[in-house]
């Protein structure tokens, strides 16, 4: 059977699938049941006389959706708390690489502003800073004592206080995103050119590798944990902005789904970033190789997690569908397949 008269034959039936895909929570079990069977048995005809058509793509990610909606009340085992951040959030960040790389675009070129801005305007810093807290930083340089701000307070108490307020930011960035992708890029920028004015102040007095080694000790996992929230914001507003073959809503929901598991991902990496701050960064007396190594160790965490453990998983998930040879529609291959649902879209065409 040539391709077009498949597709002529089935098109209306899938778009019927498409609509219980959309929306499983309005048809009963044996419709689910129907529709999975139809359609991995389509699937598995495609692969086999059309395995490089876009309709057998089309198929599988069609599959992926019933697959998800027949299973997504299925009880889950106390194991999801440990596979949520060692294999969902890794396969999340895959998905949204462009998106991540877009934030971190944002986060590099605000910094610079930051540091063109201070260059060119002494009180530039008091304008993102504001008076209260510039004054307070001089007034710590002239008394020699230029990290002071890190060691007020109890321990336990900046810890706390700290957490919340970076978990706040975050999902502050992520909600955002329902401005569009530019409510998100719009707070990426601000946090950027605070660090870079930030630092460039410390320069202009002589101290910018004090201030490194203070503010990247725990910074380092803060900053990068921030840039990924706005990966979740902007993954949002793309939903609104770019609904590709979905309605708008569908879309919405797709990219809120996605965003808020890797805006959540962030949490645990927020907790460590304030222990941090709250414990370590005030005891600015440990050895400066000490510190820097600490730095290079969070920096090489963030890198492995963020971008080389999705890629690896990616590939082993090629690897491992490359192998699935005997019953191309099997249950694995496609829950293998689920990542190329969410960024292919389900049109034939």
């Amino acid at each position: 059977m040539k391709e077009i008269i498949f597709i002529r034959n089935n098109i209306r039936k899938w778009q019927d699938v498409e609509n219980i895909a959309n929306d499983p929570s309005a048809y009963s079990p044996d419709d689910l049941a129907d529709a999975y069977t139809d359609t991995t048995a389509d699937l598995a005809f495609a692969y086999t006389h059309y395995p490089n058509s876009r309709i057998t793509l089309y198929l599988n990610n069609l599959c992926v959706a019933l697959h998800n909606g027949i299973y997504r009340n299925k009880k889950e085992k106390w194991s999801r708390l440990i596979t949520f951040w060692t294999q969902e959030v890794p396969d999340t960040m895959f998905e949204a690489r462009r998106l991540l790389l877009a934030a971190f675009t944002i986060m590099m070129v605000s910094v610079v502003t930051g540091i063109v801005s201070q260059l060119g305007d002494h009180d530039f810093c008091r304008i993102i800073l504001g008076d209260a807290y510039v004054d307070m930083t001089l007034e710590n340089i002239k008394e020699g004592m230029p990290m002071n701000v890190y060691t007020g307070g109890r321990e336990m108490n900046s810890f706390l206080e700290i957490t919340q307020n970076n978990i706040g930011v975050s999902f502050n960035i992520f909600a955002m995103g329902m401005l569009t992708c530019i409510g998100s890029g719009i707070m990426l920028f601000y946090n950027g050119v605070m660090v870079g004015c930030f630092e460039t102040l410390f320069w202009q007095h002589g101290l910018l590798g004090e201030s490194m080694l203070a503010v990247f000790l725990h910074g380092t996992l803060e900053l990068s944990a921030i840039v990924v929230a706005g990966a979740a914001g902007i993954a949002l507003g793309n939903g609104i902005l770019f609904p590709g073959t979905y309605s708008r809503i569908t879309a919405f929901r797709r990219g809120a789904k996605r965003g808020l598991k890797i805006v959540v991902g962030t949490v645990p990496i927020f907790i460590v970033a304030g222990f941090i701050e709250g414990f370590l960064t005030r005891h600015t007396e440990v050895a400066d190789g000490v510190r820097l190594l600490f730095i290079i160790l969070c920096l090489a965490f963030v890198i492995f997690y963020f971008v080389v453990l999705p890629r690896r998983r990616n590939r082993k998930r090629k690897l491992t569908t490359l192998r699935k040879s005997d019953l191309p529609y099997d249950e694995d291959l496609i829950q293998q397949t689920s990542m190329h649902h969410s960024s292919n879209g389900m049109t034939p065409d």
